[in-house]
């Protein structure tokens, strides 16, 4: 039964997000020249995934961020709800594989990546689904795999019905950094460093403070003989 309910709350993102995919790629597509500590933590990343593995960009919208990490020297493809968000990616980012897929429900097998790059691919879900998907990432992380997750802080749930003049029905979930740091320990992942920042000026983001969780799947432990 859990597959017909993802598809159900997920129709009207994708919708959304089909709707708005032409003017959201021409608005957020060059956003990381703008964000130096996004670049910084995403240089950090690439260091510590670069030849272990595919690397993901989890709800990767247009591809700016598996874009980034390609041209770092990591092997990287991208995952997304949307339909149309796939399209830009491919159509921006040739050289890198894009395809859709639910955060909720990953079309992968078990260890498929080296590393997951989350920016924000939690923002419309509840606290429920973002168990479940946090438990989809580490069940695809080989062990020892890193996650670099962002998201919004605070406690609100803030509904959209007009991004860039296009008609959405979006709730963008606000999170206590706990709360996220329980939901990752609880799905298997451990901890390794938060950092959390005040927005960029207006004109770069949303005014909202942010936080970025590295964090990793337990090792394989060695067996004595």
């Amino acid at each position: 039964m859990i597959q017909p309910m993802i598809e159900q709350k997920s129709s009207e993102v994708q919708s959304s997000y089909d709707r708005v995919a032409d003017e959201y790629a021409r608005h957020i597509y060059d956003e990381l020249q703008h964000k130096p500590l996004d670049r910084q933590l995403l240089d950090r990343f690439a260091d510590c995934i670069r030849g272990k593995g595919l690397a993901c960009d989890l709800g990767c919208g247009p591809g700016q961020v598996a874009r980034y990490l390609y041209q770092r020297g990591v092997a990287t493809c991208g995952v997304d709800l949307s339909a149309g968000m796939v399209e830009q990616a491919r159509r921006l980012n040739p050289g890198i594989e894009f395809r859709q897929g639910d955060v909720r429900a990953l079309d992968v097998p078990n260890e498929a990546w080296g590393g997951i790059a989350a920016f924000y691919a939690i923002v419309n879900l509840p606290p429920d689904d973002v168990a479940l998907a946090l438990r989809e990432m580490e069940r695809a992380l080989q062990p020892g795999g890193l996650l670099l997750l962002s998201f919004h802080i605070g406690d609100e749930v803030s509904h959209v019905k007009d991004l860039w003049g296009c008609p959405v029905c979006l709730d963008f979930h606000f999170f206590p950094t706990r709360d996220v740091v329980s939901y990752l320990r609880a799905a298997g992942f451990e901890v390794v460093e938060i950092v959390e920042r005040d927005p960029y000026p207006p004109e770069v983001e949303y005014q909202s403070r942010r936080a970025y969780i590295f964090a990793h799947t337990p090792a394989v432990q060695a067996t004595s003989a």
